[in-house]
């Protein structure tokens, strides 16, 4: 009887230590934004082949993101920053941010025939 079972190995190490080498570079960046902005919290947002996005919310209502080459590059940047993650960007998380005439013309000018960007 021939063996079919297909052989999955673990990820090779030096992938490994480029995750890890990933993951505390962007948890630099995630304290640094937190330590401009009076802390931060942050969600998760998987999107495609890209990764994953980190949405950032400082206390003092300023936003940004960061995209992780995967979700658990992501995870663990978060955890060595020591955010809060957010399961959802809705309800009081989503209320945290702080939103400028940039966005209003980008997100929602545009369609509703306000001001051009040009």
């Amino acid at each position: 009887m021939a063996d079919t079972q297909v052989e999955t190995s673990a990820h090779e190490p030096e992938q490994d230590a480029r995750a890890a080498r990933k993951a505390a570079k962007l948890a630099k960046q995630i304290q640094s934004f937190a330590a401009a902005h009076g802390g931060a919290e942050g969600q998760l947002a998987y999107i495609g082949q890209m990764g994953t996005r980190i949405v950032l919310v400082g206390e003092d209502g300023e936003w940004g993101d960061l995209v992780a080459p995967t979700h658990a590059v992501a995870v663990g940047a978060a955890e060595k920053s020591g955010i809060t993650l957010h399961e959802s960007f809705d309800g009081d998380f989503a209320a945290k941010v702080r939103t400028g005439p940039y966005e209003w013309t980008r997100m929602a000018g545009i369609q509703l025939g306000g001001p051009s960007n040009g």
